[in-house]
């Protein structure tokens, strides 16, 4: 037996053994996490020393992708819980009403500045979207629009390096080498791209350079992809949230936009369509050459067309800026098919000429410029188009009601024909939309005002009408804009016969439109007796002959009345 001396000792050594194991198990359990991490950081860094470009791309992805996750959650959370609903305007009194449209004003703003912070810090196709935002003045909340419109001039410049590797890249030549001279700063800087002036070493020749960003291309995929699941996740907890048109129109456009091929290739078609017609004065610059990434073309000089300055330093009157640019765009809009769908200033510069010097008779050339997005409009989508404009001119509503139906697949026509006008609907429903003597008042923020659910309705509309129609829409606006800013400092009466004008050049050009389809059809319905057919052709010839001609003589008598107008405040001005 053992003594208790010994007992006692052996049960000190057990003990001692037993907290030394689970001293060293404590020290590797302290140990442990920073060893895992350790472990993992190691693998990581090797991974990327000998992957550095594929991590990158993930590392870059992840943090674009959780930029865009941040904000959308943010404001999706802004909204759901500082958004108030505006109840009928019987059951509030003014003061309540306007507090609460200011909370509405302010979640609009906030959000707004949010998604633009993030949209900057993301570049490239992010910016893409804020500008297709901003042209959607008719559609979205003011607060955006604006807020938005700040990305237009807001776009960061590539390096001279990372230019040349494209450049290097895409024609096996460096930037040294294909040119004699090539400026360092840029003409310009856009979202997916940058100009620069540059001259050619083989020949000598000026030309404008456009060159892609490096890192669009490789991020265009997932940036689409987080677009479009972002908008997918708002849709999934509001309902009512319909704006997937845009993301899927993202999806359809970049592709074509980043290859400036296509470039080329619209540049020259436009420029064709156009050599018959020696009385407009447009001009589009000679392609060169073209890869994926690289578009070199004809340099040529001017500035944009809303440069009011510019315009009176070289005597160009304005009015003529904006009628060429009309009928630029009514032509591609109803007789070739084949149109511009950003038309933004940016886009189309004025170049002064000797007037007298071209066959058209303009002091001016009008320069169109950026030639990636393009669509072609079927001739049945115009000859609907045209109809749906020449009843808005009538006030006819049952063909306004017909024609919206089957433009826009909705039974919202009213909703269809402010968006498509950018005018109230008592003016169109007046009869009055291109003969009122008074400037039509028009406020999105009024009549969501006097409508709460307006907003919900009008993307009910652009959720359902095809998606040609949706940039035909935003060329409209863009073209609005344009105008808008060209009469900014006439007189209140200038700028609204300047709308008018503009109303009477597409009227001829839906007119045109219609007369040829008729055309058409005439010549193509079967019949015995060929008298009947040629009647009928010269009854449809004069119908449209005199009323055309009746748009001619009122244009005619708007000019006449400017010219009075501005005559009498020059002389109220020397005598003042």
């Amino acid at each position: 037996m053992f003594s208790t001396r010994a007992i006692r000792a052996l049960a000190f050594a057990n003990r001692n053994r037993s907290q030394r194991f689970y001293s060293r198990q404590a020290g590797w359990q302290r140990w442990r996490k920073p060893a895992v991490i350790v472990g993992l950081s190691a693998g990581a860094c090797g991974y990327a020393i000998y992957n550095y470009d594929t991590a990158y791309l993930v590392a870059v992805s992840v943090y674009r992708s959780s930029v865009a996750a941040k904000v959308t959650f943010q404001i999706a959370w802004d909204y759901y819980r500082n958004f108030p609903d505006l109840p009928p305007e019987d059951s509030i009194d003014d003061a309540e009403r306007q507090a609460i449209l200011k909370a509405r004003s302010d979640v609009h703003l906030r959000s707004a500045e949010k998604v633009k912070r993030a949209l900057m810090k993301n570049g490239g196709v992010y910016i893409k979207l804020g500008q297709h935002i901003s042209a959607m003045q008719y559609v979205l909340p003011l607060e955006w629009c604006l807020t938005m419109q700040a990305l237009q001039d807001q776009n960061t410049a590539s390096t001279l390096q990372d230019l040349d590797r494209v450049v290097i890249a895409d024609t096996g030549k460096s930037i040294e080498q294909l040119f004699s001279s090539f400026d360092t700063e840029p003409i310009g800087v856009a979202s997916l791209a940058q100009v620069h002036r540059a001259v050619l070493r083989e020949t000598g020749e000026e030309v404008a350079v456009k060159i892609q960003h490096p890192m669009v291309r490789t991020y265009s995929d997932i940036d689409i992809a987080t677009v479009s699941v972002m908008f997918e996740f708002i849709h999934s907890v509001f309902p009512n949230f319909k704006f997937m048109w845009l993301s899927s129109e993202m999806k359809n456009s970049l592709p074509r936009e980043l290859d400036f091929r296509n470039d080329k290739h619209n540049a020259e078609q436009v420029a064709w369509n156009f050599a018959k017609h020696a009385d407009i004065p447009l001009t589009v610059p000679r392609m060169i050459q073209a890869s994926e990434r690289v578009l070199i073309m004809e340099y040529v000089r001017g500035r944009r067309c809303d440069d009011l300055l510019y315009l009176k330093q070289h005597d160009i009157d304005p009015q003529q800026v904006s009628c060429a640019i009309g009928r630029v765009f009514a032509e591609m809009t109803y007789v070739q098919g084949f149109l511009h769908c950003d038309p933004h200033p940016g886009n189309l510069f004025v170049r002064p000429r000797a007037k007298g010097s071209a066959p058209h008779g303009y002091n001016f050339d009008l320069v169109l410029l950026d030639h990636g997005l393009y669509r072609q409009l079927s001739s049945r989508f115009r000859y609907e188009y045209a109809e749906m404009w020449y009843a808005l001119m009538k006030g006819d509503q049952d063909g306004i009601k017909y024609w919206s139906r089957r433009l826009s697949g909705t039974d919202l026509y009213r909703l269809f024909s402010i968006i498509l006008t950018g005018q109230n609907w008592s003016t169109i429903e007046e009869k009055s939309l291109s003969r009122t003597t008074a400037a039509a008042q028009f406020n999105m923020d009024t009549l969501m005002e006097q409508q709460p659910d307006l907003f919900q309705k009008i993307i009910e509309v652009l959720s359902s009408v095809p998606p040609v129609l949706l940039l035909v829409l935003k060329t409209n606006d863009l073209l609005r804009m344009i105008d808008q800013r060209l009469f900014a400092d006439q007189p209140p009466t200038v700028q609204h016969h300047s709308q008018l004008r503009l109303w009477m050049r597409i009227s001829h050009y839906c007119l045109l439109a219609i007369r040829d389809a008729r055309e058409a059809e005439i010549r193509n319905k079967p019949t015995t007796v060929s008298v009947v057919r040629v009647y009928r052709l010269v009854f449809n010839r004069l119908g449209f002959w005199f009323s055309d001609m009746a748009l001619t003589l009122y244009s005619a008598l708007l000019s006449i009345q400017d010219v009075f107008i501005r005559c009498n405040l020059l002389l109220s001005s020397l005598f003042s």
